[in-house]
This record gives C-alpha cells, sequence and structure tokens, in this order.
C-alpha cells in the first residue's frame, strides 16, 4: 500500500491552522512541529533579548516570533529563537496580519539560533539553517551551542558566510551588533540564571 503525503505551498502554510498552539517551521512542504525548548535554551536567548535590547529598540528585536521564508527544494519557511531586524524588513512588516518576511521582503540583519540537544537539531542549525540564511542574504548568523559552549558567527561576506567560532573569555564580535561587549562565558552564564 502506497501513502502520500500532502505537501503545502508557502500560501496554504500561511493559510494553515489546526485550532493547536503548536508552532512549525515549513521545511520543503513538509509542516514540521517545534518543540518546547529546555529552560536552558530559554534562558539564554531571553538574556540575549536584554542584551540586544540595550543596542537596538524594542521594535527591531522579535523573540521567537518572525518568520523568515528562505529557499528550499519546496516551500520553506523558519523561526529564528532571535532576530533583528533592519529599518527596511521592520518596515515592510507594518500593515501585514502575520509576522512573516516574505521572499520579497528585505531580509532582517541578524538571526540567531540556540542549538537545541540532539544531533538533528545540529545538523538543521550548522547546516540547513545557515545555507539558508546565507542564500536570503541576512548580513549575519550566529549559532549559539550551549553543548560545545561556543557560538559560531556568519557574517556575510562576498557573497557567502565566513565563520568565527568564539569560545570561553572570547568576546562576540558582531558588523550588526559592533558596541556588543559579551563574551561566551558571559553568554552561557545567561542561561545559569533559570
Amino acid at each position: 500500500m502506497t501513502s502520500t503525503k500532502t505537501l503545502l505551498t508557502f500560501d496554504e502554510y500561511l493559510a494553515y491552522d489546526d485550532g493547536t498552539d503548536t508552532r512549525y517551521e515549513l521545511v520543503d512542504g513538509e509542516l514540521v512541529a517545534m518543540p518546547p525548548e529546555s529552560p536552558e535554551n530559554n534562558a539564554i536567548a531571553r538574556g540575549l533579548l536584554v542584551e540586544l535590547l540595550k543596542y537596538f529598540p524594542l521594535a527591531l528585536v522579535a523573540h521567537k516570533d518572525t518568520e523568515v521564508e528562505v529557499s528550499g527544494r519546496r516551500a520553506r519557511c523558519r523561526i529564528p529563537d532571535l532576530l533583528v531586524h533592519t529599518e527596511e524588513s521592520a518596515a515592510a512588516l507594518v500593515g501585514t496580519n502575520r509576522a512573516t518576511i516574505t521572499r520579497d521582503m528585505p531580509p532582517p540583519a541578524l538571526a540567531i539560533e540556540v542549538v537545541s540537544p540532539g544531533e538533528a537539531n545540529r545538523i538543521r542549525d550548522y547546516r540547513y539553517k545557515r545555507t539558508e540564511y546565507a542564500a536570503r542574504g541576512i548580513a549575519e548568523y550566529w549559532i549559539v551551542d550551549p553543548e560545545a559552549h561556543q557560538v559560531t558567527v556568519c557574517q556575510w561576506v562576498e557573497g557567502q558566510y565566513e565563520d568565527t567560532v568564539v569560545r570561553e573569555d572570547e568576546a562576540i564580535r558582531s558588523t550588526v551588533v559592533p558596541a556588543l561587549e559579551l563574551t561566551v562565558n558571559q553568554l552561557f552564564a545567561l542561561g545559569m540564571q533559570i
């Protein structure tokens, strides 16, 4: 017996409502439920949110609530843990009924993912999302990895990401947040404050 999956288009994804509070990403036309994060990952993301608000107005910072349409074999949409808008990407969302940055809108300046436990999550954040965010033209993508106790800062240089891995007492250097004064140890201490 053969079974077939129903693949959604991007427009069908935007209209999808199963009557639950489940959040989904769209990966090659398939809905992928986003499980709840660990308390540590949530604390790290909230701590980073507080840090980013020192440098940007609240209207330019999103915390687990803004989707980004990206390229793939079929329709794809991601929900970064944190996102910093450009003035243009924030303006493009004014008047819309959903916080979704579509491919015809300007990209955000920064996407941040806090890696969840598990090999599949590591592959998704280090490989797939890195490629998708690069193709979308997002200036920086940070991969915050509590398990490896490191942050990989991917910066857009001449059409591709160049990676810098920072650990321990090394400061996170950012072209999007040039005044940031935060070491990796300080960042992960935010996750211990739960």
